[in-house]
């Protein structure tokens, strides 16, 4: 099978790239300049050009890109993610309707951030609330939803009647990977910044990277799951639960608090916002479950093991 992935050179795109290419497919990546875990070409995530010869043909189109959203949500840089977002999907969108043999599927990345920060109910694809109107929450929190929007609009009006379509609702992949969130956050917890962020009552999705591949897997070959499905582990869990079940796997006893007020210098300071620390992401993965999907870290306990045995044991990659 060939597999385009654009976007592919980060964490996400490393994790899918490794795991395509052990089991012998031909995985290409589209990147702006970075190399990562298989044969790269480049774009500029806007035009068509010689990348796209690599969706005609191929049997599968991941497209991963966007601008990161570790960064301070100032005007430029919300207009960055939401352009690139936009941009990449809708070129990705025009190589595959003027490919002479278009892919079958295309999955999308989308975000699990585009539901509502709540504490009340989990949100599934069926019942989950769409936010941007809660009470009580920043208003520029809005600007995240408008962008999510944005990005799985221009993915439902791609004009590709023969490649099924999926949004990739994707809460935060757990791997040992380098620079991954998992890593930052045992960086932190090791230096005992590991505490309650806020209240620590909001609730933190996640997904373990062997389960994000093994659900990517299931997508590319369920040709009866279009439109947005939720990558979430199915047992979301309060902030201040998850960095306590990470201290103990990590088997550091100090987790100091930290207030907003403290939350919003240090993210001052490391040039980044703290809408990722306390909006409450409580995701659930109702149409996996309901495809039979089956997880091997349904929990945060088992995954948090996992992932810091792994880290500790420098084998880093989770390998399908």
């Amino acid at each position: 099978m060939k597999v385009v992935i654009p976007g592919g050179t980060g964490q996400v795109g490393a994790l899918l790239a490794r795991a395509f290419t052990a089991r012998g497919d031909d995985v290409v990546l589209i990147s702006r300049g970075g190399q990562g875990e298989a044969r790269t070409v480049s774009w500029d995530g806007r035009t068509l050009g010689d990348w796209a010869k690599e969706v005609d043909g191929a049997d599968a189109v991941i497209n991963l890109a966007g601008r990161s959203v570790n960064c301070r949500y100032t005007e430029e840089n919300l207009r960055q993610m939401m352009d690139s977002r936009v941009d990449s999907t809708r070129v990705v969108g025009q190589a595959i309707q003027q490919a002479a043999k278009p892919p079958r599927v295309w999955l999308q990345m989308s975000t699990a951030t585009l539901y509502a920060h709540r504490m009340d109910a989990p949100n599934d694809e069926a019942t989950g609330l769409i936010g941007g109107n809660e009470p009580g929450v920043p208003a520029y929190w809005k600007r995240s939803i408008d962008i999510a929007q944005a990005w799985e609009r221009t993915l439902a009006e791609a004009d590709t009647p023969h490649t099924r379509k999926v949004a990739l609702r994707t809460a935060m992949v757990m791997s040992p990977d380098k620079e991954g969130i998992f890593d930052v956050l045992l960086g932190l917890t090791r230096r005992g910044l590991g505490g309650p962020a806020g209240s620590g009552r909001q609730y933190v999705s996640w997904i373990h990277g062997r389960d994000f591949v093994r659900a990517v897997q299931l997508l590319l070959e369920r040709d009866d799951l279009d439109g947005p499905v939720n990558l979430a582990a199915p047992n979301p869990l309060p902030q201040r639960e998850l960095m306590a079940k990470l201290r103990e796997a990590a088997h550091v006893s100090v987790g100091l608090p930290a207030a907003k007020w403290m939350l919003e210098v240090g993210a001052f300071f490391m040039r980044t916002d703290t809408e990722l620390l306390l909006k409450s992401r409580r995701v659930v993965p109702g149409r996996l479950l309901d495809a039979g999907f089956t997880f091997e870290y349904p929990d945060w306990g088992t995954a948090v093991t996992n992932l810091v045995e792994r880290w500790r044991a420098g084998s880093g990659p989770v390998r399908s």
